[in-house]
């Protein structure tokens, strides 16, 4: 029997049990790199995204389409459905939510790599009786997830939400800015953790102003002729990527600074060289966590939320 995952079954699995599936498959052996690469197909109204994988005994697949005229009708700008199925026999077994399911991976995926420095980061400011002072550019729902995976986590103080134009004070924000407003910078400045999950195409963070201990975590473009942060801040920092193929090929923030001189195709680092002797994330330099999505990570996570839903334990297939 297929079981059906409504938003409200797979956001219930929540961000520690999502984190936790992520850095779980890691740690057990799970090769991003080995991962089927996702098809995006051109539409006339934006895009369609294929997202197949298998791992664990389980083979799932996403559909998902990217509308970007969605948003000034007032409808969602990405749509997503879930098909997970059992790998022994191919069955499906559970049709998810996928907005639901890429609204959690996604955070899920960024505070995975960059928890050990999110909680360095925590223990400094425990010292001075605050949590950390958070920056997010983007008021949709992945900035709204990424501070909630991140306060799942370690503690929180403040958090900046930053727009283009402004607006009212999401009930996950302590403020909210305007882009051009000046206090932007000093805000960015003194910022312990920055987010950017916007649909910008160019900028949104001055690289210069970013804390040399800083995490950023960025999710908002995943084509290599578009970025949030510039080629300034990615020549300063240690860069984390879900995938050094995926990066290569989809991500405009690696992608333009390669371009620009700024950042070596092989100073790429990945969540498993963190996890060993291979490579470490030096402490005076920023730590960027780049993600553009991965089937995989649709994967671990509504594997998780099944299992939630159903009660079973183990692997099937």
């Amino acid at each position: 029997m297929t079981v059906s995952l409504d938003a409200a079954d797979v956001s219930a699995l929540g961000p520690v049990a999502a984190v936790a599936a992520v850095r779980d498959a890691l740690a057990g052996g799970l090769d991003p790199d080995g991962d089927v690469p996702r098809a995006v197909v051109p539409l006339a109204h934006g895009q369609g995204l294929l997202m197949p994988s298998e791992h664990g005994g389980w083979y799932g697949v996403k559909v998902a389409t990217v509308a970007p005229g969605n948003t000034a009708r007032g409808l969602r700008r990405i749509n997503a459905t879930y098909l997970l199925h059992d790998s022994a026999t191919l069955m499906p077994v559970a049709l998810l939510d996928g907005v639901a399911l890429t609204t959690l991976r996604t955070p899920a995926v960024s505070v995975a790599a960059g928890l050990e420095r999110l909680r360095a980061l925590a223990a400094g400011c425990g010292g001075e009786g605050r949590g950390l002072r958070l920056v997010v550019f983007g008021a949709g729902p992945q900035g709204e997830g990424h501070v909630a995976a991140v306060r799942a986590h370690v503690p929180v103080a403040d958090v900046a939400v930053v727009t283009r134009r402004g607006g009212p004070v999401p009930g996950w924000a302590d403020r909210h800015l305007a882009a051009d407003d000046g206090g932007v910078a000093d805000l960015v400045r003194r910022a312990e953790a920055v987010v950017t999950a916007t649909s910008a195409r160019r900028p949104v963070v001055d690289g210069r102003l970013v804390r040399d201990d800083a995490v950023v975590l960025a999710v908002g473009s995943h084509e290599p002729d578009v970025r949030e942060l510039d080629s300034v801040l990615m020549g300063r920092a240690t860069v984390v990527v879900e995938s050094r193929e995926i990066a290569l090929r989809e991500a405009g923030d690696v992608v333009l600074a390669i371009r620009d001189g700024t950042l070596a195709p092989d100073g790429l680092v990945t969540p498993a060289d963190l996890s060993g002797a291979r490579a470490a994330a030096p402490d005076d330099r920023p730590l960027v966590v780049k993600t553009c999505g991965a089937g995989w990570q649709d994967l671990v996570v509504a594997v998780a939320a099944y299992r939630r839903k159903t009660g079973t334990v183990g692997k099937r297939g």
